[in-house]
C-alpha cells in the first residue's frame, strides 16, 4: 500500500553529525517538525533554527514558502480536481505579500501566464478553475513586487481582447468577464507600454456592451476601465472630433464620451437603472465626471491671440447675433471705417466687454481664456432668443445699473470651472457624481446658459451697480453652490432649484446662520479669541496625536479595485517611531505593536508631500476625509510644523465658539462696551480709609 500523498522522506543534514532520514507529514507546522529535527540531534532552542534547501537557490524554508512550493506542484498535476482545489486556495493567499514574494520567485507567474494563455480548452468546462486562475494573477501583480510590462502579447488577447478574449465574447462567465476587465485596467494605470497595445485592439463599442448588462458590478469594472484609458489618452487624442463612437478604437476613448450614444447607454443603463447605485459605482460616475470636465481644460488655460483672425470672428459673430438689424445698416455701401469702428466700439460696450476697442483682450487672462468665449457662442447660438434678450435688456437699462454681459460671462466661467474643479485630478475620496450632466452632450455649456440667466435675474434682485458686481458674483456663487448638493436628475430640475433660491432668501438663509453661530465681531471678543486660541491648538493637537497613538487601517494604493487589501499604523506611545504593517482585513479594533513588523523612526521624517505632489499618487488626489486631515495633522505636529488642514480649521472654530459661549455666559444680554471703561481720578483725600485696632 503507497503512502499518503501528504507523507515525504527528506534527509536533513546538520554540520558535524549524521543526516536524518525522517518521513515528515506536510500537514503537521513547520515549527514542530524543526523541534523533532532538533531533538534527534539533542539541540536545544530549536525556535533559533530553521531548514534550508541543500540543492538549487538554497532557500530558508518558512510557512509561507513551504506553502508556495506544495501549491506550485498542486496547480500542475494531472489531475484536474486537485488544480482547481490549489487554485481556489492560491486565489486567497495571494493576498498575502510573503507568500506573494515567496510563490513569485518560484516562476508562478510565468505559470498562471501559460494556464491563462492556454485557457480556451478550459473555458468551456473549467471556467470556475480559470476565474481563480486570473485572481490569483491579479492579487499577485497587484503587490508591484514584478512589473506589468512582462505581461505578453498573448496573454492580452486571450485573457482581456481580440476576436478570442474573454471581453470580447458575449457569453463569458460572469467571474472571468470581472477579472478580466480589472485586470486590463491595472495594466493601463501601471503601463505605458500595454495601454498602448490595449489601446490599439479594443473599440469602444466592445465596452459599451459590458454597460447595457443587468450586472452592476461588470458595469462597475467597465466603467473603471473606460477612466483608466480616460485618464491615460494622449492630450492630442482627448481633443479629436471624430463621429463614430462605436467603431472607435480606444485610443479615441476621451473623445468618445462626447458622444450622445455613450452618455445616453451610461444614463438609461446605470443612472436611471432599476438598481441603487453601490459606492463603488458611484465613485467610477465621479471619475467619469471629473475627467469628461477635464477636456476643458486645454481651452480653459489657453488665451486669445488679439490678432488670430479666426478668434475674432467669433467676437463678431457674438456682436452680429445680438445686434443683428444694426449690423445690416452698417454694411451699407460707403459707409465709412472709422464710422464702423465707432458703431463696434458702441455695440462692444453693450456687449459688455471691458474692453470696448478691443474685446480680445479680455479673453487673455487664464483661467478661464477661450472656455468663457466658447461658453459665449454657445448661447448666442443655441439659446439665441435668451442671449438677445440679456444683451438689450441690460443695453436698455441706465449705465450704472447694466448688467455687463462679457464681464459676467468671463467670471461667471471662472467661477463654474473653479466650483466643478476643472483640471483636478479625480478624488479617491469622493462620490458625488451629479446625474444632471450625464443627460446632455454639452452640460458645462448647459449649466453656463442656466447660470448666466440666473446672474442676471440675482442682478436685477439686488438692484446692483457696475461697483456691485463682485457681491453679485458672491451671491450667485452661494445659489450655485446650495443647489448643487441636492443632485437635481436633470438640468430642468437644477434651474428650478436656482429659482427657488432668490437673492431674498440667501439673505434669510445668511441672517439663519449669522444668527445661529452668535458670531460677535468687537474688539474685547477678538482679543479673547485671541488669547484663547493657543490653547485650544494645543488641544487638538493632542486629541491628533492621540488618534496616531491609537492606529488607523488604511486602503492599499496598489490595489485599483478598492477591495480588502489594507495595512495598519500606529505612533508608538513615546512619540518616536510609527509601526506599520499588511492586515488581513480591514482591522476594526486596536492592533497591538508586536503584529506591526515595519517602522519609521519619526526622526527620519524630513517632509510630508500630499496630492499631486506625492510620487506615490499620480493617478488621484488626496483624500478629503477625517482619517487623512488626522494623520496629516499629526504629522506636521510631529515635526514642528502648523495643522493647516480643513479639520483642524472646523474644530478650532468650534471648540473655540464652545469655549466663548462659556465663557460668556454670565454676560447674556449685557451690552459689552468696544473699549474698556476710563480709569477713575484719584481721590482727593484718603481720609475714607479705615484702621483696624
Amino acid at each position: 500500500m503507497p503512502p499518503p500523498s501528504d507523507i515525504v522522506k527528506v534527509a536533513v543534514e546538520w554540520p558535524g553529525a549524521n543526516a536524518q532520514l525522517l518521513e515528515i507529514d506536510q500537514k503537521r507546522p513547520l515549527a514542530s517538525i524543526i523541534k523533532e529535527v532538533c531533538d534527534g540531534w539533542s539541540l536545544p532552542n530549536p525556535e533559533y533554527y530553521t531548514l534550508r534547501y541543500a540543492d538549487g537557490p538554497q532557500l530558508y524554508i518558512t510557512e509561507q514558502s513551504r506553502a508556495a512550493r506544495q501549491l506550485m506542484e498542486r496547480i500542475q498535476s494531472h489531475s484536474m480536481e486537485v488544480r482547481l482545489d490549489a487554485m481556489k486556495e492560491l486565489a486567497k493567499l495571494s493576498a498575502d505579500v510573503t507568500f506573494a514574494t515567496e510563490f513569485i520567485n518560484m516562476e508562478g507567474i510565468t505559470v498562471l501566464t501559460r494556464l491563462v494563455e492556454s485557457g480556451t480548452k478550459l473555458l468551456s468546462h473549467y471556467s470556475e478553475m480559470l476565474a481563480f486562475t486570473l485572481t490569483a494573477f491579479l492579487e499577485l501583480m497587484d503587490h508591484g513586487i514584478v512589473s506589468w510590462d512582462m505581461v505578453s502579447i498573448t496573454f492580452i488577447k486571450q485573457a482581456s481582447l481580440g476576436k478570442g478574449g474573454y471581453v470580447s465574447q458575449p457569453m463569458v462567465d460572469v467571474s472571468i468577464l470581472q477579472r478580466s476587465l480589472a485586470i486590463l485596467e491595472s495594466m493601463v494605470l501601471n503601463s505605458q507600454t500595454l495601454y498602448q497595445k490595449i489601446a490599439e485592439e479594443i473599440t469602444v463599442g466592445q465596452l459599451i456592451s459590458h454597460l447595457q448588462v443587468s450586472n452592476q458590478e461588470i458595469q462597475t469594472y467597465a466603467i473603471a476601465l473606460i477612466n483608466a484609458l480616460f485618464l491615460k489618452a494622449p492630450e492630442d487624442k482627448r481633443q479629436d472630433k471624430l463621429l463614430n463612437p462605436l467603431d472607435l478604437p480606444i485610443t479615441e476613448m476621451a473623445n468618445s464620451f462626447a458622444q450622445k450614444h455613450l452618455r445616453s447607454i451610461i444614463l438609461n443603463h446605470v443612472i436611471r437603472g432599476n438598481r441603487p447605485i453601490k459606492t463603488e459605482m458611484a465613485h467610477q460616475l465621479y471619475v467619469l465626471q471629473v475627467l469628461t470636465f477635464n477636456l476643458l481644460e486645454e481651452r480653459m488655460m489657453t488665451k486669445m491671440d488679439p490678432n488670430d483672425q479666426a478668434q475674432r470672428d467669433i467676437i463678431f459673430e457674438l456682436r452680429r447675433i445680438a445686434f443683428d438689424a444694426e449690423s445690416d445698416s452698417n454694411t451699407i455701401p460707403g459707409s465709412g471705417t472709422e464710422k464702423r469702428k465707432a458703431m463696434y466700439t458702441k455695440d462692444y460696450k453693450m456687449l459688455g466687454f471691458t474692453n470696448h476697442i478691443n474685446p480680445a483682450m479680455d479673453f487673455t487672462q487664464t483661467p478661464p481664456g477661450m472656455l468663457a468665449l466658447d461658453n459665449m457662442l454657445y448661447l448666442a447660438k443655441f439659446h439665441q432668443d435668451t442671449y438677445i434678450r440679456i444683451v438689450l435688456e441690460n443695453s436698455s437699462r441706465e449705465d450704472k445699473h447694466e448688467c455687463p454681459f462679457g464681464r459676467s460671462a468671463i467670471e461667471l466661467t471662472r467661477m463654474l470651472c473653479e466650483i466643478l474643479q476643472v483640471g483636478e485630478l479625480p478624488n479617491e475620496g469622493r462620490n458625488d457624481y451629479h446625474p444632471m450632466f450625464f443627460t446632455h452632450d454639452r452640460a458645462f455649456e448647459e449649466l453656463f446658459a442656466i447660470c448666466i440667466q440666473l446672474l442676471n435675474k440675482t442682478w436685477k434682485e439686488m438692484r446692483a451697480t457696475a461697483e456691485d458686481f463682485n457681491k453679485v458674483m458672491q451671491v450667485v456663487r452661494e445659489q450655485i453652490t446650495r443647489a448643487l448638493p441636492s443632485k437635481p436628475n436633470s438640468l430642468d430640475q437644477f434651474k428650478s432649484k436656482l429659482r427657488s433660491l432668490s437673492y431674498s432668501e440667501i439673505l434669510r438663509l445668511r441672517q439663519s446662520e449669522r444668527m445661529s453661530q452668535d458670531d460677535f465681531q468687537s474688539p474685547p471678543i477678538v482679543e479673547l479669541r485671541e488669547k484663547i486660541q493657543p490653547e485650544i491648538l494645543e488641544l487638538i493637537k493632542q486629541q491628533r496625536l492621540n488618534r496616531l497613538c491609537e492606529g488607523s487601517s488604511f486602503r492599499k494604493i496598489g490595489n485599483r479595485r478598492r477591495q480588502e487589501r489594507f495595512w495598519y499604523c500606529r505612533l508608538a506611545l513615546n512619540h518616536k517611531v510609527l509601526h506599520y504593517g499588511d492586515l488581513e482585513d480591514n482591522a476594526q479594533g486596536e492592533v497591538t505593536f508586536e503584529s506591526l513588523q515595519e517602522k519609521i523612526p519619526v526622526a527620519d521624517i524630513k517632509a510630508i508631500v500630499t496630492g499631486k505632489d506625492c510620487p506615490h499618487m499620480k493617478e488621484k488626489s488626496a483624500l478629503k476625509q477625517n482619517k487623512y486631515c488626522i494623520w496629516i495633522d499629526g504629522l506636521n505636529a510631529l515635526l514642528g510644523k502648523d495643522m493647516s488642514s480643513e479639520l483642524t480649521r472646523s474644530d478650532l472654530d468650534t471648540l473655540l465658539s464652545m469655549e466663548m459661549k462659556l465663557r460668556l455666559l454670565d454676560l447674556e444680554n449685557i451690552q459689552i462696551p468696544e473699549a474698556p471703561p476710563p480709569i477713575p481720578k484719584e481721590p482727593s483725600s484718603y481720609d475714607f480709609v479705615y484702621h483696624y485696632g
